[in-house]
């Protein structure tokens, strides 16, 4: 098997991937589910619906690096079938909950937490035990297909869940997908173990923790693309609130059409997904980069759009380069990573993708009713590529390249300066 598909051919990595797409599935609808469910105990406030997902995504924020220390001490396997389990149980007891009709506001915010914690170790395990199923040769691919497996779930959960919720109600979404973890964990026990590439354990010892940080800080392959990350997800990757304001505000329409762009969004997301999954060979950084600069320039675009067709069809290519930079940022951080430390680097790539949102979020925000909903995504478009070029010199200059902009036929050439000449001139 070759092509956008060939990590598949692994067969530890096809039980992996095909429990995933269950899996994930009924996670979407549960997010949908959970979020009518509270709105349905609250009289629909939406700041109860708020807490319910700052909950959910807390425990990341503040636990999530310790998660990365688990990943590198323990066997990857065994977490991900103890995480899964977790996720399992907690999703059967919302649906018991829900469908005695015993639920209570307080129940789903303390089982969104529990999720949360779950996630901890999920997460960044989960990112890290890729390697370790197919080898660094088809990594960038199977990173690929996650994300594809991930934008197709994002896609039909929430459509099943819609539709399942004006059916039958939200606790038989909860139910399901409870039942969808034994796909995943079916799929964890029959992986064969003597088949995979696993790394060398972390041995126990103090200090673990501030090590890892500090081996991501001594590497600019590493450090750079994490702050981008950082940059780019605070201030770019917005769109549940951006697109949400320039719908209600400047267009002037419903829900319907926010869900529209968000499925224009989505269905570029999972062409740039396959694409990625495509490419062969190790990531490049200039593909990294070249995509956070077009990134920022198609919200740039997105924000300037004069009506609702041509915003939606400009958001297909702006969620190409949004998963081509997502994608290749994550194949690219973790082949540069030793495996003995693998786990940590990906806790502080979760940590800082997620880590932007509360911060990103109110300020975006705060631009939109400051100077318009379209502004927002012209201040994120413009942040996002000027972050990519700042990060392309950066990267030069760590390596000591010099960058040429040709501007004819748009396109960057870089050369590897002679040491010794740099030495003497300086």
């Amino acid at each position: 098997m070759s092509g956008t598909f060939r990590s598949l051919r692994v067969r530890n990595y096809r039980l992996f991937a095909g429990g995933q797409i269950v899996s994930l599935t009924g996670t979407w609808a549960q997010r949908v589910a959970q979020s009518w469910l509270v709105l349905e105990l609250s009289n629909d406030s939406g700041v109860a619906l708020g807490i319910a997902t700052a909950l959910q995504f807390l425990p990341v924020l503040l636990f999530g690096l310790y998660g990365g220390v688990l990943a590198d001490r323990y066997d990857k396997r065994r977490l991900l079938i103890g995480a899964q389990a977790a996720m399992g149980v907690l999703a059967l007891a919302l649906a018991v909950l829900d469908l005695t009709g015993t639920v209570q506001l307080w129940h789903v915010y303390a089982l969104a937490f529990g999720l949360g914690l779950a996630s901890v170790v999920d997460t960044p395990v989960r990112q890290a035990f890729v390697s370790e199923m197919v080898g660094p040769d088809d990594l960038p691919n199977a990173v690929g297909l996650n994300s594809a497996t991930f934008n197709s779930a994002r896609i039909v959960g929430p459509a099943v869940a819609g539709i399942a919720i004006a059916a039958v109600g939200t606790g038989w979404v909860f139910a399901a997908n409870a039942l969808s973890y034994v796909a995943v964990l079916a799929g964890l026990h029959a992986i064969r173990t003597s088949e995979l590439h696993p790394s060398q354990r972390l041995a126990r010892a103090k200090g673990q923790l501030r090590e890892g940080l500090s081996y991501v800080r001594r590497r600019p392959e590493l450090l750079i693309p994490m702050v981008l990350v950082f940059v780019i997800g605070t201030f770019g990757l917005n769109f549940e609130i951006t697109l949400a304001l320039v719908v209600k505000n400047v267009f002037q329409l419903d829900a319907g059409a926010y869900g529209l762009l968000t499925a224009f969004f989505a269905a570029g997301s999972l062409i740039g997904a396959l694409a990625s999954a495509r490419r062969t060979g190790p990531p490049r950084q200039r593909t990294l980069l070249g995509a956070a600069i077009v990134l920022g320039l198609l919200i740039i675009a997105v924000g300037l759009a004069p009506n609702l067709p041509v915003m939606a069809v400009l958001l297909v290519p702006t969620g190409i380069a949004a998963l081509t930079f997502t994608t290749t940022t994550n194949s690219s951080l973790q082949l540069a990573s030793a495996p003995q430390v693998r786990g940590r680097v990906m806790a502080l790539y979760v940590l800082v993708f997620l880590g932007g949102k509360p911060v990103g979020g109110p300020l975006i925000g705060a631009i939109a009713e400051v100077f318009g909903p379209r502004s927002s995504l012209l201040v994120g478009g413009a942040v996002t590529a000027l972050a990519g070029v700042v990060a392309a010199v950066a990267l030069a200059r760590s390596r000591s390249l010099r960058v040429e902009a040709h501007l004819g036929r748009p396109h960057l050439t870089v050369h590897r300066l002679d040491l010794e000449t740099v030495a003497s001139e300086d």
